[in-house]
């Protein structure tokens, strides 16, 4: 890493820094997992490069579908070029089978099939770990406007069934995900744009077959295997070519 460079941002997965030409930003990809608001933590070997390399697939594809986002090129192992936006402070989570909280807060077995997809939005507010709102709740507070919500809506539903198919095509039930969404500005005039990273970190992803967890609930869940499981998506999706190889849970 150039350690000239302008950090302009630190999470808990991720670092942004001042990209090469005004308007863009370089994602930096960490090995650090957290979970439970960063009450646990650790550092992985290797996460951080499966997942700027699945997250650099699935965007290019959706942007080929014309989900317009902020990736622009995958830059070396670690690092995506990346459009600049203004981050809408929403985490909109697409649910298609009960689990997690969703399990835990309504009482039903996780595992079950829903009806429909559910879509729900979350205040990104790590302070207040992050909690449910309404579409009144973001019209009133002015997070995003009544025509922005409906443009994350309809994004919402076209990624949930790309990737739904992408992943039922090797072998992956996509059970749930996370997604982000940012504005960006041409003159007076915004519109609404995909950002963050699709992963294992960002979304449950279940071997079809066994209904082994190949996501971020290895972690969570102290089941082990982390990295194989990623790593695992990564194979089934093709994506292997130029990866490091994994040797007894490290990346070498």
């Amino acid at each position: 890493m150039n350690v000239k460079r302008k950090k302009l941002y630190e999470g808990k997965a991720k670092i942004l820094y001042e990209g090469p030409e005004p308007g863009t930003i370089i994602q930096y990809f960490k090995d650090d997992a957290t979970a439970f608001n960063a009450q646990k933590k650790a550092t992985l070997e290797g996460k951080g490069v499966i997942n700027n390399q699945i997250s650099e697939f699935i965007m290019s594809k959706l942007n080929g579908i014309g989900v317009t986002n902020h990736f622009i090129k995958r830059l070396n192992l670690r690092e995506q070029l990346i459009r600049e936006c203004e981050i809408i402070p929403l985490e909109v989570v697409c649910r298609n089978v009960v689990a997690g909280s969703m399990s835990q807060r309504l009482g039903i077995e996780e595992g079950t099939p829903l009806p429909r997809s559910i879509i729900e939005f979350y205040y990104k507010k790590d302070e207040l770990n992050d909690p449910m709102v309404t579409e009144e709740h973001i019209t009133a507070f002015n997070w995003a406007s009544t025509q922005e919500l409906d443009d994350i809506l309809a994004m919402t539903v076209r990624v949930n069934d790309y990737l739904s198919g992408l992943f039922a095509g090797v072998g992956i039930t996509l059970v749930d995900f996370k997604i982000e969404f940012g504005r960006i500005w041409e003159n007076d005039y915004s519109r609404i744009i995909l950002a963050d990273e699709i992963s294992p970190d960002s979304c449950r992803l279940w071997d079809t077959a066994t209904g082994n967890k190949l996501d971020k609930d290895r972690f969570r869940r102290d089941l082990g295997d982390v990295i194989e499981s990623y790593t695992e998506v990564a194979r089934r999706l093709g994506i292997m070519k130029g990866m490091p190889t994994v040797i007894q849970g490290g990346l070498h």
